[in-house]
């Protein structure tokens, strides 16, 4: 059976009984939804949450779907060991290019011109300081005017109204380069807006992908299969098949409009300002449609940005230090990238970690190296080989002007008493905690021999329940 948000949900409650919650009580969209996630989260607990009556609308919403590594091992089809003590989720996989079909189930139901009204959509205000509703979970689909290459990319969508919402493209975003060469021309940007498909296409949409265009592909090796793909209604676009609902419209050439505040990654309000503004013509979608949501600044938000970019992170620097072991961006701080390598040669780390800036450089602020005997899914690790093998002298590289201006990173803004604050850059950092090359002799490191621990009898452990007789 292809796979969609269905097959997934499907997939859930068969290996993970309880990890989907409906919530059958009457919510607001405004804060009511996150309010669950929210509760949930205090108790470290992270169950994917299905809303069945949202206020004023007629159409359920799912969010927290991948908060956490099992269900998100689940969707990629992998061990929950692959995903918390490798980086190779993402690598390996077989390309499977797009795929044309007829059948358009995301077509079952088609809304025009006062029907096509985003207020009939459950889109939820997320947390208290932000500006209004927001897509999160939604993959906007554009062709390259010079190419004619299809780039797919999730971005910020602040809803204005029933027909305009904002959308903010960051730093090196494709989608704002596409926008802008539209815009030279004077002409509007044809837009799609994917809402509700199976967490591993919302993977291949996050991942990093070198030129313009290609998202398709890599969500197809993470599904394992191709993307069906079926025109849009009203531009040259092609949409997933199986979708629960698209959003097609125009990113207006000239207008914009104040976008934000929301509440990102970060965990901070920063970044807003003047943005474009798409204009929604027809909303097309499944007769029984699910909306998806992402609970911005939440743990899935976390997880679903960090592990695309630990793939794109893994092969960009393997094909600068082949000796590259493993690589980690934690989900408690997502602009923090860990790395361990095999070293060779001294400048291995250096060349390393710019492999790693360059793949994300808006968002890395530091990059950590470690030798192949540390575990970087390990923070007492990590932190142990800095404290023993990092020596800030000589170690520590600082780059400056190196993230920004402006955008999510609060350090990338300077404020000022009255409130208000511009846009600056900010800088970044190298901590070298790598032994020193082949052939000098750096002291061993002190471990118990593997062969002992393997011999341990667990059996012969027992719970102490009395202290009779322990001792005379």
């Amino acid at each position: 059976m292809t796979k969609d948000l269905r097959t997934f949900l499907t997939d859930l409650v068969k290996q993970d009984p309880g990890g989907l919650k409906q919530v059958s009580a009457p919510v607001d969209p405004r804060f009511g939804i996150t309010a669950y996630g929210a509760w949930y989260d205090e108790r470290a607990e992270y169950p994917a949450l299905l809303f069945t009556d949202v206020s004023g609308v007629d159409i359920p919403c799912l969010t927290n779907l991948v908060a956490t590594h099992e269900r998100m091992a689940l969707a990629l089809g992998v061990p929950v060991e692959t995903l918390t003590r490798t980086s190779l989720a993402g690598q390996h996989r077989a390309a499977h290019p797009p795929v044309r079909v007829t059948e358009a189930p995301v077509q079952e139901v088609i809304w025009t011109g006062d029907d096509a009204d985003l207020r009939r959509l459950p889109i939820p205000t997320h947390n208290e300081l932000d500006g209004g509703p927001f897509l999160t979970a939604a993959v906007a689909l554009m062709r390259d005017p010079d190419s004619g290459a299809l780039n797919a990319g999730i971005y910020r969508h602040h809803v204005y109204d029933g027909k305009r919402m904002g959308v903010w493209f960051f730093g090196s975003h494709d989608g704002g380069t596409i926008y802008r060469r539209y815009a030279e021309r004077g002409e509007p940007t044809p837009v799609a807006i994917v809402i509700g498909h199976h967490p591993a296409f919302l993977m291949g949409a996050v991942s990093r992908v070198p030129g313009i265009g290609g998202e398709y592909d890599a969500a197809g090796a993470f599904l394992g299969e191709p993307v069906e793909l079926v025109p849009a209604l009203t531009s040259d676009l092609l949409v997933p098949a199986r979708a629960e609902i698209v959003l097609e419209g125009r990113i207006l050439a000239e207008e914009r409009a104040e976008e934000g505040p929301f509440a990102e990654w970060p965990g901070h309000y920063v970044g807003g300002g003047l943005k474009p503004v798409i204009e929604i013509d027809t909303i097309t979608m499944r007769r029984d449609a699910i909306f998806q949501d992402i609970q911005a600044s939440g743990r899935e938000h976390r997880l679903m940005g960090a592990l695309p970019r630990i793939a794109s992170i893994h092969e960009a620097v393997r094909q600068k230090v082949p000796g590259l072991k493993a690589v980690n961006i934690p989900l408690h701080t997502r602009m923090h990238c860990y790395l361990s390598i095999r070293k060779q040669f001294d400048s291995d780390p250096t060349r390393a970690a710019f492999a790693a800036f360059n793949t994300e450089p808006e968002n890395l602020r530091a990059v950590i190296v470690v030798d192949d005997d540390i575990d970087v899914y390990d923070e007492r690790e990590v932190s142990w080989a800095i404290g023993t093998r990092f020596d800030a002298a000589r170690d520590l590289q600082i780059i400056p002007q190196w993230n920004g201006p402006g955008g999510l990173l609060p350090t990338n803004w300077r404020y000022d008493a009255e409130g208000g604050r511009t846009p600056r850059m900010s800088s970044a950092v190298i901590v070298d905690a790598t032994k020193p090359a082949p052939p000098v002799v750096f002291p061993p490191r002190a471990r118990v021999p593997g062969e002992a621990v393997r011999a341990v009898d667990t059996a012969a452990v027992h719970d102490v329940t009395s202290v009779a007789g322990l001792w005379d």
